[in-house]
């Protein structure tokens, strides 16, 4: 099967990419994120660096002594990519995407289903190239996020990728609420992102296991709220908690533990 709604939300983030980083000056390009050590410009070599592996194109032969943070080989990948091009102009490196995902979107459209099909490593385990992209179009939306913050150029938190991302951070709920924050038997959190992207997602411990509830079965011992960058940031261990404004009721410290241990990135 074609995975027609993938890409069309790869196309709408490559595009955002390209109208985000469109016209910056060199201070722009060199403005810090919230990716450990990462500026504007190394954010945009990073997504560069993935994309050209996924077109079977060579990547960088530049080495460089890796950060301490970085802890295993497709982190050291991106270290080398996006090292590669820290002497190149910022709009060199647009340009190069630009390029690149011109001829992304060719190989997508163009694609049968066997390309899909294929068999790929994920960063969730052994999958096919389709569930490779179902996670790109997150980690793409996600730098894109990076880039809008650091300059100040909020926007595209409502769109179809930003909907995707948000639910796929969601499946780890269960682990955040059961293991890590102790939700006790019986009992349940209720998570509500207040938008633009909005969700209500209530998870409960019933057999020692934590899942998602279509209809909850008590009231919530605690009730999480905060809007969908805030959640962001957190479920994607960009900022910690003590730095975003989040509103926690009921049981205030099995809340406190779920916002603490929302980071759900592997």
């Amino acid at each position: 099967m074609i995975p027609t709604a993938t890409i069309d939300m790869l196309d709408d983030v490559y595009a955002a990419v390209t109208d985000v980083c469109s016209g910056l000056d060199d201070a722009q390009w060199a403005t810090p994120t919230d990716c450990p050590g990462w500026s504007v410009q190394d954010n945009l070599s990073h997504l560069i660096g993935t994309e050209r592996h996924l077109e079977q194109l060579p990547s960088t032969a530049h080495r460089m002594a890796v950060p301490d943070h970085v802890r295993n080989p497709i982190g050291e990948f991106n270290e080398y990519e996006v090292d590669a091009r820290r002497g190149l102009p910022g709009s060199q490196v647009l340009a190069e995407w630009n390029e690149l995902v011109a001829r992304r979107l060719d190989t997508l459209r163009h694609a049968d289903t066997a390309y899909f099909d294929q068999p790929m490593a994920t960063p969730t385990g052994p999958g096919t190239m389709a569930d490779f992209l179902d996670i790109r179009v997150l980690d793409l939306w996600g730098h894109e996020q990076d880039i809008r913050r650091a300059l100040g150029r909020p926007g595209n938190l409502d769109t179809p990728a930003a909907g995707h991302t948000i639910d796929r951070l969601l499946r780890t709920l269960p682990i955040v609420v059961g293991k890590r924050a102790g939700c006790p038997e019986g009992h349940g959190i209720r998570l509500r992102i207040t938008g633009p992207t909005e969700r209500d997602v209530h998870v409960e411990v019933h057999g020692g296991r934590a899942a998602v509830v279509a209809r909850p079965s008590t009231e919530p011992a605690a009730t999480v709220r905060m809007d969908t960058e805030t959640f962001l940031v957190l479920a994607m261990g960009r900022r910690a908690p003590g730095d975003v404004d989040v509103e926690v009721a009921g049981d205030a410290a099995l809340g406190q533990r779920v916002v603490d241990q929302l980071n759900m990135m592997i």
